[in-house]
């Protein structure tokens, strides 16, 4: 089925290739919002449902917006004038706004971004968007954490990259066991922070404590 335009096939993403779907129809998604608003008993016709349908297909260009971004692509442009510093670089608390691809509820939380730079560093804002360009995509935690440290570790060469990930899960807050405040903690260590149990933990000391214990 076409979410996009039901006048042709779509070409599904099979790499995490960019692909650019904002020339595509959206009444293949308003039709299928309609479908699941009748499926849940309540009519779509009704005033207050009437216009949901293209809302919801709005609400998903934004979402997921992030097929539509080369992520290595956001890391071209580097700076080697950082006068030989070699320490490490950290990003803390950057927002993660992402949707659970088994259930398609929200993941909200914050990822910590370090890495210790070789030959060159980049942008700081280049990091929160790279966080997004993978966040805003159907994901599981575990493999937006590694995609984010992969990625920088690929592109920028550095001695080491760190990405922790803690965020709370709708499908767990709001159905299943439907527990609240509780929150998952994921982790990737790249170069230096994977071979340096010491700097693991240093970097982890200079972390809000409420974001990465548990």
């Amino acid at each position: 089925m076409d979410y996009y335009d039901d006048s042709a096939p779509m070409d599904f993403p099979t790499t995490d290739e960019p692909r650019d779907y904002a020339h595509r129809s959206t009444a293949g998604i308003e039709q299928a919002v309609r479908t699941m608003i009748a499926a849940t008993g309540d009519n779509p016709d009704r005033e207050g449902l009437l216009d949901t349908p293209a809302r919801v297909a709005r609400a998903w260009r934004e979402w997921f917006a992030g097929y539509a971004i080369d992520p290595a692509a956001l890391l071209a442009r580097t700076f080697t004038e950082a006068a030989g510093y070699e320490d490490t670089i950290t990003l803390r608390s950057t927002p993660v706004v992402s949707t659970c691809e088994h259930h398609l509820a929200p993941i909200t939380g914050v990822a910590h971004v370090a890495y210790r730079p070789g030959a060159s560093v980049v942008g700081i804002s280049k990091l929160s968007r790279l966080v997004d360009a993978y966040a805003r995509r159907l994901q599981l935690q575990e493999r937006l954490t590694s995609q984010i440290a992969h990625t920088l570790d690929d592109v920028l060469k550095p001695r080491g990259v760190a990405v922790v990930v803690e965020a709370r899960h709708g499908c767990m807050s709001s159905r299943g066991v439907n527990q609240h405040g509780v929150s998952l903690v994921t982790h990737c260590w790249l170069g230096d922070f994977r071979d340096d149990p010491a700097l693991r933990r240093e970097l982890l000391d200079t972390l809000p404590r409420s974001r990465c214990e548990g």
